[in-house]
Order: structure tokens, then sequence, then C-alpha cells
């Protein structure tokens, strides 16, 4: 009764700061402080050390990344009425993202499209996470934003988060495995001047009204909201005024996943415990076990995540860090909708846990408490056998994670054969360890032996379009062309749009053609010029397919070709060229300057319509 009228005075006296741990825990976890030291820490450590700090991610993932996702399903399975509130995210979305995995591991080129969801949806998730804090440190704190400021906090939230999409998707994109809107530098520019006035100008506003009506003795209140806003800053767009200051690209897949992760899940944790604390508190189940859940945590965290790589990879013969990637994305996503879902202070139990007083939270613990059934309720019990049952589970996921951590430990050296020949014996499905091992074997001049672990892998999956690319560059290496040639085509039979397959198959064709002029096949010669053109346009490497448009033009100038149209083969070839400033760029300007002092008429009408001209070279006999 004391402690309720101490509350009640501090509330008349004014706005007060209150704390869900603690002041120093608070606002270094919970409010982000640790942001700026460790974002400049973990920026220098991967410069000059990139495999330690993976690893170290890797770790860190047990311990944050991994729990922080059980910690919502915690929240949304372990009781029958939230489960039944939910259900359509429990079961129904859930059912449709495991079909969705299942889909990818068969059809892999819907893998980039789900990655580049979960890499663009991260840095909202975050943001959302971060708004929402601050409003609940507002209400709590009793210097709650009317709805005007409120609307104005989300503006300017949300502007912070456009600033990092419009990062992410200017421009090509900088990963395979994330595709880019690919907005243009025109229209990126003015855009990131608007959202940057608004989040300085609508966000600071909004702020300044709170402080003005808290006045100064509630200042304190105001402390968590100004670090949250401050982290926010720091967070999405202090990187995006870096990258448009200086040019440089922020790496995508690396900069949502890494340590912004890592913070956003310790500052998931924080909040979340404290909820589930209290919810054991006040209901009438019993106290408060915080071991007993940092280990559901811990267990649930790693069976989300370590099981279904290896299981597919071994079951699919699939490659393990593809799958590793489609387990990422696919649980990720569940989480973002699951966690938007669940997580809201508009909802009364929530808001009674987070926010009022602690009559209203055990009113609506006491709701929320109520035991599970089944499997569920079996499994949490305290049978012998349940509890048998929970230490095994513990202990074969703490196995399972050991056993992942240490091979990706020996998969990411780089430098040691042993290392990556453990690794691939204790999950022969890995391609990105194949590819390490096959280098090393390579930078030896051991070709044969790197060819032979191509075939071993091929063997058992015949299919895998990045393994026949790299067996048909070493099978052309040893002189089997033939053989490299049939491996590359089954690459793009299997994956059109496969770069590397279509670069080799066309530098294959561009020496074919070279071949048969020289021996005087003309017309054979036209056609293997023609085919290496068709396989450059889907490789992505401009000089190659500009030195080939260039070796065409030069091919039909000295077969008596129509100027125009060896003259717009050269102009191709040039504008191909030029971006990438390939020394042969000069010898292309110097030959096209020539021709077209000859022919001005015809360097005319090449200029006038270039795809027309280009269309007609290509069907020259």
């Amino acid at each position: 009764m004391q402690g309720y009228a101490a509350k009640a005075a501090a509330r008349a006296d004014g706005p007060a700061a209150r704390w869900l741990y603690g002041p120093w825990t608070d606002l270094i976890v919970g409010c982000a402080a640790w942001s700026v030291p460790m974002l400049l820490f973990t920026g220098r450590s991967t410069r000059s050390g990139a495999r330690g700090w993976a690893v170290l991610f890797y770790l860190l993932a047990l311990a944050f990344n991994y729990p922080h996702y059980m910690a919502t399903l915690y929240r949304a399975y372990h009781t029958q009425s939230e489960f039944a509130r939910y259900r359509i995210f429990t079961l129904h979305l859930t059912v449709l993202l495991a079909l969705v995995a299942v889909v990818s591991h068969a059809w892999s080129a819907i893998v980039p499209w789900i990655f580049t969801v979960y890499v663009t949806w991260s840095p909202w998730h975050y943001t959302g996470q971060n708004f929402g804090l601050l409003m609940m440190y507002a209400r709590r704190n009793g210097v709650a934003p009317t709805d005007r400021e409120r609307r104005a906090l989300y503006s300017a939230f949300l502007a912070s988060y456009l600033l990092l999409f419009i990062s992410f998707h200017t421009g090509p994109s900088n990963d395979p495995l994330i595709l880019s809107l690919g907005l243009p530098e025109a229209v990126a520019g003015p855009a990131r001047a608007v959202l940057l006035a608004v989040f300085a100008a609508v966000g600071a506003l909004a702020l300044l009204r709170m402080v003005m009506r808290a006045g100064l003795p509630g200042l304190p209140a105001m402390l968590a909201p100004f670090m949250l806003f401050a982290a926010q800053l720091v967070w999405f767009v202090s990187p995006a005024i870096a990258e448009w200051a200086t040019g440089a690209r922020l790496p995508q897949a690396r900069y949502s996943a890494g340590v912004l992760a890592i913070m956003h899940s310790a500052q998931y944790l924080w909040v979340t415990s404290y909820y589930a604390r209290r919810e054991a508190e006040a209901s009438s189940g019993g106290g408060w076990r915080p071991w007993s859940y940092a280990a559901t945590l811990v267990a649930g965290g790693i069976a989300l995540f370590v099981p279904g790589p290896w299981v597919a990879s071994y079951l699919l013969r699939f490659d393990f860090t593809t799958s590793v990637l489609i387990f990422t994305a696919v649980v990720n996503i569940h989480h973002f909708i699951l966690d938007g879902a669940i997580w809201k202070l508009r909802d009364r139990g929530i808001a009674a846990l987070l926010i009022d007083s602690e009559r209203r939270a055990s009113d609506s613990a006491a709701q929320a408490g109520r035991a599970v059934q089944g499997v569920t309720r079996w499994l949490v019990g305290d049978r012998l056998a349940a509890r048998r049952m929970r230490v095994a589970l513990l202990v074969a996921l703490s196995v399972w994670a050991t056993v992942d951590q240490a091979r990706f430990v020996l998969a990411t050296d780089h430098r040691s054969l042993s290392a990556l020949s453990r690794a691939a014996a204790l999950n022969p499905y890995d391609l990105s360890v194949l590819g390490r091992r096959a280098r090393i074997l390579v930078e030896q001049h051991q070709y044969q032996e790197a060819y032979d672990l191509y075939s071993g892998y091929l063997a058992r999956r015949p299919d895998d379009v990045d393994a026949l690319v790299g067996a048909g560059t070493l099978a052309l290496e040893l002189g089997k062309r033939e053989e490299a040639v049939e491996r590359w085509q089954r690459a793009l039979v299997k994956d059109p749009s496969q770069r590397d397959a279509r670069r080799y198959l066309a530098e294959i064709w561009a020496n074919t053609a070279d071949r048969l002029d020289r021996e005087g096949r003309t017309a054979e010669a036209a056609r293997a010029f023609r085919q290496a053109l068709a396989l450059d346009e889907g490789s992505v490497d401009g000089a190659n397919e500009g030195a080939d448009w260039f070796n065409y033009g030069q091919f039909l100038r000295r077969r008596g070709a129509e100027p125009r149209l060896v003259i717009a083969c050269l102009l191709k070839a040039e504008e191909l060229l030029a971006p990438t400033s390939d020394s042969r760029l000069q010898t292309v300007r110097d030959v096209r300057a020539a021709v077209e002092q000859d022919h001005p008429d015809a360097a005319e009408a090449a200029r006038g319509d270039l795809a027309a001209a280009l269309a007609a070279a290509r069907t020259r006999e």
C-alpha cells in the first residue's frame, strides 16, 4: 500500500523515469546506447579480420539471434489462448512459409526473391521495435505523445528506414542473392534530401514539444525516448549519409544481418524477458523461473535454425549454405509477421505488463496464463519422463549446435586444406567448402585433384549449377574442351541466367569464330560470332562483350560489309568498354574514328538508329 501511494505521489509531482531493469541496462541494451561503439568496433574488425568476426557472429547467434526468434514463438504458442487468438499467424502462416521453404529447395530461382524480402524487411522490423519502445517509455514515464506528435515521430522513423531502403535499392545490387530495384541516382539523391529533412525536422519538433510539456523536472523521463531516437539516427540515417557522401555501397546482407541484428536481438530479449517475468509473477501458475525460460529460448532457437539445413542437405543432397540462407530468410519473415501481430502496446495485456499498474497486470496475466494442452502440456510437466525428455532434447540440440559451430569454423578457413576437408567430412554437400578446397588446389597447380573433387560432388548432386560451372572450368584447364562445353551447357539448361557459364561459353565461341575466320570458313565464323554475342548478353561482362562486338565489327569490315553495320558494332563495343576503363577502349575509338572519317554518311545513319543497325549486323552472312 505504501509503495502504491509513493508511485501516486510521484505521478502527481510530474513525469518520472521508470526503468524495466535499471537505468544502465535499459539505456545501454534496451535503448541501444552501445550502438556507436559497437558499430565502430565491428567496422574496424571486419576490415582487419573478416573471418574471425564472422566466426564470432556465428557464435553470438546462439546467444542472441536464435533465442530472440524463440521469444516470439514462446509468447504465441505457449498457451492455448494465445495460439487460438493468433491462429492465422501461428498455424496458417506457419504452414504457408513451411511450404515456401520446401519449394525454395526444389526451385532455386525464388531464393533471391525470398532473401531480398528478408534483407529489405529486416531494417523495417528494427525500426518498428525502436519506435514501439520509444512509445512504451513515453507512456510508461508519463510523457505520452499526442496523436499529432505520435504521427510526427512515426513519420521520422519511416523516413529513416526509407533512407536505408534507397541505399539498398539504388543502382545494381552488389550481392547475387539480393535483387535491387535499380533506382537511378537522379531519383535517389533528391529523395534522400527530402527524407533527411523529414527525419530531422519532424522528429526533433515532436520530441521538443514533449520536452516542453514535461518541463525541466521531467527531463529524466525523456532520456529513454531521446536515446531510442538517437539509435535510429545511428542505425539508419548515419550510414545513408555516409554512403551518399562517399559513394561507397552498403553491403545489404551484412548490414541487415550483422551487428544490427545482434543489437536488435539483445534489445528484444531484454524487453520480452521482462514481460515474461511479469506475466509469470502475476499469474497463479507459480513464480518466475529465469533459467528455465532461458533454456527454452536457447534450445528452441537452435531447433529453428540448425537441424533444418542439415536434414535438407543430407536427405535432398542440397547445398548446405543455400539451405542455411533459405531457413534464415523464411524464419525471419515468419518472425517479422508474427512479431508485428502480437507485440502491440494497444493490446491491453501488453500494456498492462509493460506500462500500467500492477493491479491491471495481475488481472490480465491471470487470463493469459492458462495451462497448455496435449503434448505440450505433458512436455513441460513435472513427470519424470517429461523431465528426461526435456534434458535429452536439450543435450541433443546442444551437441548439434556444437557440431554446427565447429563445421562453420572449419569451413571458413580459406588457407587450410585439412580444415576444409574436415568440414566436408561433417557435411559433404556444402558447395562453398568445395569451392575453397578447389581454389587451394588450383593455387597449388593440382588441377586434377580439384577436378576430381568436383566430379565426386557431381556424382552426388549432378544438377548443381555452380558445381557444373566449376567442373567445366577445371576440365578446360586439363584440356578437356568438349567436356567443359558440355558442363557449361548443362548449367545453362538448368539455370539460363547463370552468368559464368554464359561468359565461358561466349569465350569458347569467340575463339572458335577467330579460328574459323583464319581458316577462311566465313559463314561458319559469322554464326560463331553471333553465338558468342547472344551468350554475352546474359553474362553481364561488359569488357568481354565489348571486345566481341569489336572483333565482329572488324570481321564484317574485312568481309566488305555495309559501313553502317561496321560502325554500329564499333559504337556498341565502345559503349560497353567505356565504363570498364579497359585498355582496349582506345583501340576501339581509333578504329571507329577511322571508319567514320571514310564513311561520314554511314556514321550518321548508324548513330540515328543504332538498335536497327545492330540487328541488321547480327543477321549479316
